[in-house]
């Protein structure tokens, strides 16, 4: 028998061990594969949204790229560690050091050229469904299926150039042990698991920096690396160090830990947490990504519907009154001749407003509005009048949106323009006639009011912002394609710049599908992502239990002679798998609520729980899966060593 004849017979005898490995592998080149199969189509260049797909489907096949590394490396070092005992046999036999070495290169590159094989073939069954899903989800032209030469060129060589330097990698993990110390593989005695107090501290102390530094600096690129880091620093201490001393002051309850086999469980949960302490720090931070990334996609979606509903006007023309008023109405005219060729019915108005910063870096602001233009919106909408006004009051109308992030109701607001400031009782209102405005905030004043606070004379009267919103007739639902308005949105939006040089032409529709389009995107892309995460996590998982299998099958058969029955086995092992299969997953959930709130309140996107835990949710019903699955087969293998 040959070495490579050996190397393959050590891969097929263990196909058991490897095959959860040789799965992962093998959707990860599937997934790049198919991601690569978009990114060449000849069609995507000439399609409206090809670069930000391309751009996307990019950096989908770069993530994945990544991870795959990381867990392949990390795969390996475990399968490694498990058979410390098979190469101390070698050694006795022996092997010499180079020897064992070239048989583990020879074993990963056989596993990587099976996972390459697999991943490709895999990819070009499912590559015209890819296709097709695809585009029905960012809602694109369909693409037709071709041959991807080089798609398969690019996976082939990739994931090639991984595994190889991954092999090589490997090398470095194997120590020159003693041939015994390799003989006891993983059954020499634990030592017992201690918390240091000054690091289960400083994991304290980081989180709680994280968590601060997100509520004062949400959206500053440095504050975000400095949560970052301290998040994860803190995370692993949390697993390391504060997990053991949580476990040290659970043993401390008699009551809890006398009772039943209570005492064995929680005895084994510290030497679990602490020697997989590494491996749940990983599976969290690769779920937190997942959900803060589903939850971020979910949540921007739920949004921009809300903002399109909330929108009455189904296009608006804007533009300031140091504009060509003879071009002004020219453009003005071109809109309309538009809208009476599609034979589309439609109300306007013209708005007259006044920009104001209630803070001096603008994240605050209102628009200011005369009473008279307020009442013909209302008319216009079948809504409420601002009724009457006196001279210092004044009526705040807010957008549901602007309004569920307002800090409850305002009584009174005090500006100042061309140094003169102004007090006003205000009376509050929901409605959507503030969607007019970006800020979806207006302050309607008297007429007299309003022509006071924009100035006296021409040469220090404050700018005004004119806008003509365009009604149409309500259309059932959210915008699809072919729609005739977002056609018509699509068509006007793109005169901006050529025909429209004046003013701006906005469309609802065309921002409600542009947004839909681009966080469609995202969305398919980040179901596959989060697939890939959430096997390689079980995988992870799957891994140790199987590396620790045979110490825990001697632990439980010397049980089971002094009376242990199989049922209490049962539920002592159900226990320990589950704190290690959901506990990722609940710190994560945590993790992705204390991350994205302020982030996306900072983005006005009100409500991230529903979002962050749908994502979570969707996680733990995978995780849910897993653990059923590998608590059969570890129950079925300890079972067998049951007296």
């Amino acid at each position: 028998m040959s070495f490579p004849q050996f190397a393959f017979n050590n891969v097929r005898r263990n196909a058991r061990q490897y095959f959860a490995y040789l799965l992962s592998s093998s959707f990860m080149v599937m997934i790049f594969f198919t991601y690569a199969v978009f990114i060449y189509h000849p069609a995507i260049e000439n399609s409206p949204m090809g670069a930000m797909t391309r751009t996307g489907m990019t950096i989908a096949t770069v993530i994945v790229y990544v991870f795959a590394f990381l867990f392949v490396l990390y795969s390996i070092s475990v399968f490694l560690k498990s058979r410390n005992r098979e190469f101390g046999i070698l050694t006795i036999l022996g092997a010499e050091a180079k020897q064992i070495n070239w048989l583990i290169f020879l074993e990963n590159i056989l596993i990587g050229a099976i996972a390459i094989v697999t991943g490709i073939a895999s990819g070009m069954l499912l590559s015209k469904v890819f296709l097709l899903i695809s585009t029905k989800v960012i809602d694109m032209d369909e693409l037709p299926f071709y041959w991807p030469v080089k798609a398969m060129l690019l996976t082939a060589g990739a994931f090639a150039a991984l595994f190889l330097v991954i092999s090589l990698f490997t090398l470095l993990f194997i120590r020159k042990n003693q041939v015994l110390e390799l003989l006891k593989g993983t059954s020499k005695p634990k030592t017992e698991p201690k918390a240091n107090l000054f690091l289960a501290l400083l994991g304290v102390v980081l989180l709680t920096i994280g968590f601060t530094v997100l509520r004062v600096k949400a959206l500053d690129p440095a504050g975000l690396i400095i949560a970052a880091a301290t998040g994860i620093m803190g995370t692993y201490f949390f697993y390391s160090q504060l997990s053991v001393w949580i476990v040290r002051m659970l043993q401390r309850s008699r009551r809890t830990t006398w009772k039943g086999t209570n005492l064995l469980w929680i005895s084994e949960m510290s030497y679990k947490i602490k020697d997989n302490a590494r491996m749940l720090f990983l599976v969290t931070v690769v779920v937190a990504l997942a959900s803060m990334s589903t939850g971020f996609v979910l949540a921007m979606q739920k949004s921009i519907k809300s903002v399109y509903l909330d929108n009455p006007y189904a296009l608006s023309y804007s533009y300031y009154n140091n504009d060509d008023e003879t071009k002004v109405q020219e453009e003005l005219a071109l809109i309309e001749n538009r809208l009476q060729t599609e034979g589309l019915e439609y109300k306007r108005a013209e708005v007259g407003t006044i920009y104001y910063r209630l803070s001096a870096n603008g994240e605050d602001s209102l628009h200011i509005m005369p009473q008279s233009q307020y009442d013909r919106l209302a008319a216009m909408l079948n809504t409420e009048p601002a009724g009457t006004l006196g001279k210092n009051e004044a009526l705040l109308a807010e957008t549901p949106n602007a309004a569920k992030k307002s800090k409850g109701k305002q009584t009174e607001a005090d500006i100042e323009l061309s140094g003169q400031p102004y007090s006003f009782v205000l009376e509050n209102r929901t409605d959507r006639i503030a969607a007019l405005v970006y800020s979806g905030r207006l302050l309607v004043v008297t007429d007299t009011m309003f022509e006071e606070l924009r100035g006296g004379n021409k040469e220090n009267e404050i700018s005004v912002s004119h806008t003509y919103p365009f009604i149409l007739p309500d259309f059932q639902g959210l915008p699809e394609k072919d729609d005739p308005e977002t056609k018509l949105g699509l068509e006007l939006s793109e005169w901006n710049g050529s025909a429209i040089r004046e003013g701006y032409i906005e469309s609802r529709a065309e921002n409600y599908y542009v947004n839909k389009q681009g966080f469609s995107l995202f969305s398919f892309i980040g179901v596959f992502v989060a697939l890939i995460f959430s096997i390689s996590t079980a995988s992870f998982l799957y891994f140790k239990l199987h590396t620790e299998l045979s110490a825990d099958q001697a632990m439980y058969r010397s049980l089971s002679k002094i009376g242990l029955s199989v049922r209490e086995m049962n539920i002592s092992a159900t226990i320990q798998i589950a704190v290690l299969f959901f506990i990722p997953i609940l710190v994560a959930a945590l993790q992705s609520l204390v991350v994205l709130d302020p982030i996306l309140g900072y983005l006005d996107v009100p409500n991230v729980n529903g979002p962050v835990m749908a994502a979570s949710s969707a996680f733990l019903a995978a995780q849910m899966i897993y653990f059923l699955i590998a608590r059969a087969r570890y129950i079925k293998s300890v079972n067998r060593m049951m007296v």
